[in-house]
């Protein structure tokens, strides 16, 4: 799937057969924001507004806008996959953390 972004946002973009129109939210945030459009060109203009709105709308209401990550996520693997990691962590001179950050960055990069 490909996603719009702005300011930091993503958003969706999907198809209604039935309602002949095109739909999205701003994704990988806690809160539900949605637009729609009857274009493409429309719907990028759209998500725009809602993010700009979004961010508007928590300044005023005194809330902190979600981020769309965080920065933190859980993997779960097996106790014979964690403890090779650990090993090899170790072998690098690098806590396991920042062995599987480096791990992940490299594969980001020639993705």
């Amino acid at each position: 799937m490909s996603y719009y972004e702005h300011k930091g946002y993503y958003g969706s973009c999907k198809v209604s057969v039935e309602d002949n129109c095109l739909h999205g939210k701003i994704e990988f945030i806690d809160d539900l924001v949605n637009y729609e459009a009857e274009t493409a060109e429309e719907l990028k203009k759209e998500f725009m507004l809602a993010v700009d709105d979004y961010v508007e709308h928590c300044k005023a209401i005194g809330k902190t806008p979600n981020q769309t990550c965080k920065g933190s996520f859980n993997v779960r693997i097996s106790s014979e996959l964690h403890q090779k990691l650990v090993l090899k962590a170790e072998k690098a001179g690098k806590s396991l953390n920042d062995y599987i950050k480096s791990i992940v960055e490299q594969d980001v990069k020639t993705a």
